[in-house]
């Protein structure tokens, strides 16, 4: 793969680095995320062999195709739609993700802000800071015995299910993919069920074409009076305008949000938001994952991700690449491993190749999807550089290579 350097944006937790640099690689960090110009020109003058962004970097179809080194990419984080995961795939460039890390912690936000809207804390906190005393039992309620309703039952949204009922809550679900219920959770036959049932509605859903806009007046005409909307998903999902109009009504007792439509880019930035200055309204800057356990856990899951595809080949858990888990090279063989486009009479090619160049195949491991093939093939004697050469020929052939 020649170079052994790979660059780390955002403030990855230290841990990425720790892990990466056990593992022989020169890593070079950075605490910001850098624009489309700045990020292409750092891509492209720079022989990097992978790069790890969070949720600020911007991996466009034009930077993708102008970098010409990055073998894989990290997304320390759980979405991955701020990467042109398609392009990747037709470029031979393995996108890995942290589904699992930060589960946990943006479960424990969405119960926090649950208790928190329901006893109206925020707003009797910066009351008592202003040296008001009101002490009113007046719109605030207990959350045992209340219904919530969770948009999206993932990861997250399973997780935080389960949290929901250990404080007495009745929990209803929708997803468009048909989920195993925890507990005593129930599914809805459609969205518009869960909203007008629901006394607290939690959106855990990534950001799709679907997702888009998918709550707005429509879907807040439904809700139940005097209802909580949640939002730790995505910031593409609310139309922000439409929730600011249904709560100056009073139909909805409140709201939080993790997540807008349009975010800083630093912390150095000033934020803005119609729903700024509404009475039991919770804003936070997008920290639904942003715990220290999280953080680290999410560092440890890509890098160790990352190691695996640079050492071994693996591709398991990518999420736009096929699924090939190798495991150890015999000390004896070579490595090597092809993208290929997926097209008939491929790998009967590859092995003509290997076969007129002397080598000798120990192991082959290949899986599709509907664009491309991953071939991690073990060979015993032949020249490494050859058949590479030789494979890259092929009108088929994405990108072939060595470890």
């Amino acid at each position: 793969m020649g170079t052994n350097k790979i660059l780390l944006l955002e403030n990855i937790h230290p841990a990425a680095t720790e892990h990466l640099k056990k593992s022989g690689f020169s890593v070079e960090n950075m605490t910001k995320a850098l624009g489309d110009d700045d990020l292409k020109k750092k891509l492209t003058s720079e022989d990097y062999l992978a790069v790890g962004i969070r949720s600020k970097t911007q991996l466009t179809s034009e930077i993708l195709e102008a970098v010409k080194n990055i073998h894989t990419i990290g997304a320390f984080c759980i979405g991955t739609n701020q990467i042109d995961l398609e392009r990747a795939n037709r470029k031979g460039i393995p996108v890995f993700n942290a589904p699992y890390s930060s589960t946990r912690s943006v479960a424990e936000l969405v119960i926090g802000e649950v208790i928190a809207l329901a006893r109206r804390f925020c707003d009797q906190s910066k009351q008592v800071h202003q040296g008001i005393w009101e002490k009113s039992a007046k719109g605030s309620i207990e959350v045992r015995g209340k219904t919530l309703g969770i948009v999206g039952y993932g990861h997250i949204g399973s997780q935080v299910s389960v949290l929901a009922e250990s404080i007495g809550m009745n929990v209803i679900f929708y997803d468009i993919v048909k989920k195993l219920p925890l507990g005593n959770s129930k599914p809805t036959g459609s969205l518009d069920d869960l909203l007008k049932n629901s006394d607290f509605v939690s959106l855990h859903v990534p950001a799709t074409e679907i997702t888009k806009n998918m709550i707005g007046k429509a879907q807040f005409k439904v809700m139940k009076e005097q209802s909580y909307l949640i939002n730790a998903s995505r910031g593409s999902v609310v139309v922000i305008d439409d929730l600011v109009e249904i709560l100056k009504s009073g139909k909805l007792a409140g709201t939080a949000v993790d997540v807008f439509p349009d975010e800083p880019e630093s912390n150095n930035e000033k934020f803005s938001s119609g729903l700024q200055g509404l009475p039991n309204v919770i804003m936070t800057p997008h920290v639904g994952g942003s715990t220290e356990e999280a953080q680290e856990a999410i560092g440890v899951e890509v890098a160790e991700s990352l190691i695996r595809y640079l050492k071994l080949g693996s591709t398991y858990g990518s999420v736009n690449f096929p699924n090939v888990d190798p495991g150890q090279k015999k000390s004896e063989c070579q490595r090597i491993m092809n993208v290929h486009k997926n097209v008939p009479g491929v790998l009967s090619d590859i092995n003509g190749i290997v076969s007129k160049v002397g080598a000798n195949i120990e192991a082959q491991h290949l899986s599709t999807d509907p664009n491309i093939g991953y071939l991690v093939m073990d060979f015993a004697r032949g020249p490494a550089e050859q058949l590479i050469q030789e494979i890259n020929k092929l009108k088929t052939s994405i990108r072939t290579y060595q470890i």
